[in-house]
């Protein structure tokens, strides 16, 4: 028999006839391996582990212990999971999509007269466990498209048969385990058996296609991992983001709410949430202005004829909302860049003018589509923290390295790691190749001078350039992505932005677009889950709460009360007839991190007795002390 040559990533290697698995070659290296092989890469191709070799080739066994490997075994446990709903409801529900995603898989139902519920989530997993215990071969198979489509009609999923038409291929691969065929690319784990853990944790409406015009589907999200303890200890996480989820923890705590009367993706603040946004935008304003920005203004509605020069129009109208006044069209913003544009440009500038660094709290309207509308993570009105840098090219460098600075300094103040990557050219862009290799060489050089670790995104820039992306990291471990730095030399070209140079002569600024926090609703939401409402002293809506034990201290709390409020203390005070001990219990489910308690003593020597919300006690001090204390802890932070 014929022998190939098959090279490993350690540089190695081994002959074997041709024909050899990819399972096969990790058995030949340890059965160790081979246990946790659950599929390969063939000179870079990711294939099933069953697939035969039969030329020289350089083979990567891909385990369990990597992100590929995960996903394999995660979308195996789908299919699983698409067979066990068809065997339980049989031609009643069709079949869609159902990849791996982080953390776990989903798959898409379409089914008219039965609404899934969680009470479905035990009888499907029982006959998950029964499809694992049968140990069915998981076979791939490939046929023309118009064999498929033919099966795919007898079977009456026709979800299957559009996505076959729209491919346009003349072969399909399909993967078969017992009597459930699945279109599917592959690769997958060669038999049901190789399945340990799983569990079906939530169910939520999804749109085919992610179009709203198009039919409902049931979305069953699940999760799988190759053994139980990390399962549980992943569950544990999943309970823990629900008891910290912002959307329950906001209407608890009275932060903010949404409503249908206003419309989908539109916030309405209430009183404290209003007060946790003016505090941080407060801050906002006063580190900005320490680094040298000037604060502006733009309209919130510009003409549709600057949003055409932009290329906004062409390249990003679909998430814009646009009116007409006076026969004129206009274009609601989505960003704030065009009227910072407008500024610098209203006056000839000179290289001795810049950088010009503005700064706009500017509150932009983007059309997302309702299916992923989340809380105030995601939604359709929101406020930016933007600032544009109009600088010459020989200051570029100094100035993408100011805000990597000022993105180190927020994040270590409200306690975020990050990371980062640079995102690169997308395939729907303007301006010319020299722009995009000077604006991603420049983001690029300054990285690496700072030292900071990065990872490269290809293809995932802003479509007038490449940007840096911040992505903090929470309590729970999850990535958030919230600043970014975007170099721009397309913009101030098509807007004819000019400074004139110590050489007379007229020269193009470069422009910088970043955000610290970025969109200041989303950012409040991580906030929440992050501290799970306990927020730091300095950014609590309300820092304290006065409360009296008895009637008799009515004017002696409001006297504090007034003269905490008036040194700038954020206080409220609870004189119902209550409990002391109930007050004590509300204030703490209020999250409110200090409860001043009056009694008689307190009164008699002009006293307050702090107590902090998780019920350790202070001593004794005045309400000066108090306030003394409040404004120290909380310049800490800035």
């Amino acid at each position: 028999m014929a022998q190939i040559a098959i090279q490993l990533p350690d540089g190695s290697k081994r002959e074997y006839p041709a024909g050899v698995t990819s399972m096969e070659i990790a058995q030949s290296i340890g059965e160790g391996l081979a246990r946790q092989t659950v599929a390969a890469k063939v000179d870079g191709e990711l294939v099933d582990v069953q697939k035969e070799i039969v030329k020289d080739a350089q083979v990567e066994l891909v385990t369990l212990s990597s992100d590929e490997g995960l996903e394999v075994y995660r979308h195996t446990a789908a299919h699983v999971m698409a067979q066990a709903v068809k065997d339980l409801f049989g031609k009643e529900v069709q079949v869609t999509i159902g990849p791996a995603v982080k953390d776990g898989f989903y798959y898409d139902f379409y089914c008219e007269n039965h609404t899934f519920t969680p009470e479905d989530f035990e009888r499907i997993e029982a006959r998950m466990k029964e499809v694992i215990k049968e140990n069915l071969p998981i076979i791939r198979s490939e046929m023309s498209s118009d064999e498929a489509i033919a099966l795919f009609k007898e079977m009456g999923e026709d979800f299957k048969v559009e996505l076959i038409e729209d491919l346009g291929a003349d072969t399909v691969s399909l993967y078969r385990q017992g009597d459930f065929v699945d279109l599917c690319r592959g690769p997958h784990l060669p038999s049901t058996g190789k399945l340990k853990a799983f569990k079906l944790t939530s169910v939520a409406g999804a749109y085919w296609r992610g179009d709203e015009k198009r039919e409902m589907l049931q979305r069953i999200y699940a999760t799988a991992f190759p053994d139980k303890k990390q399962l549980k200890a992943h569950l544990e996480r999943l309970e823990e983001a629900r008891k910290r989820d912002h959307r329950k923890l906001g209407r608890e705590l009275d932060l903010f709410s949404f409503s249908e009367e206003a419309g989908a993706g539109l916030v309405i603040w209430h009183p404290k949430g209003a007060m946790l946004r003016t505090v941080i935008e407060d801050f906002e304003r006063r580190e900005h202005l320490r680094r040298g920005y000037d604060i502006v203004q733009g309209p919130q509605i510009l003409r549709t004829d600057l949003w055409k020069t932009s290329g906004h129009y062409e390249n990003y109208r679909e998430n814009m909302y646009f009116t007409e006044v006076d026969e004129q069209g206009f274009g609601i913003k989505p960003m704030n860049c065009l009227a910072h544009m407008l500024i610098y440009k209203s006056k000839m500038r000179s290289y001795r003018d810049l950088p010009q660094r503005y700064f706009e709290l500017g509150t932009v309207h983007r059309h997302e589509k309702s299916g992923v509308l989340h809380g105030l993570t995601r939604v359709r009105g929101f406020t930016q923290d933007d600032a544009h840098i109009l600088c010459a090219p020989e200051q570029l460098d100094a100035e993408i390295k100011g805000v990597l600075s000022f993105v180190q300094d927020v994040m270590g103040i409200f306690g975020f790691e990050f990371e980062m990557e640079l995102s690169t050219r997308p395939e729907k862009s303007i301006g010319s190749d020299e722009d995009w290799d000077r604006a991603t060489n420049a983001l690029l050089g300054a990285l690496k001078d700072t030292g900071l670790p990065y990872d490269i995104n290809e293809g995932d820039g802003a479509f007038y350039g490449p940007k840096i992306d911040i992505k903090l990291k929470d309590a729970l471990d999850r990535y958030w992505q919230c600043a970014t730095i975007q170099c721009d030399f397309t913009l101030p070209e098509r807007f004819d932005l000019n400074y004139v140079g110590a050489d007379g002569e007229k020269h193009r600024p470069v422009m910088v677009h970043r955000v610290i926090l970025g969109s200041i609703e989303r950012f409040i939401g991580i906030l929440i889950e992050h501290f799970s409402g306990n927020f730091p002293l300095w950014i609590s809506p309300v820092q304290a709460v006065v409360i009296n034990v008895t009637d008799s201290q009515l004017e002696y709390t409001q006297k504090v009360t007034d003269q905490l409020r008036n040194a700038g203390v954020r206080v409220q005070s609870d004189v119902r007839n209550e409990k002391l001990g109930f007050k004590i219990r509300e204030a703490q489910m209020q999250k409110i991190p200090y409860m001043l308690v009056i009694g008689d003593k307190e009164m008699e020597q002009g006293t307050v007795t702090p107590r902090f919300r998780n019920g350790d006690n202070l001593e004794p001090m005045t309400p000066e002390q108090f306030c003394e204390f409040v404004q120290e802890e909380s310049t800490k932070y800035h």
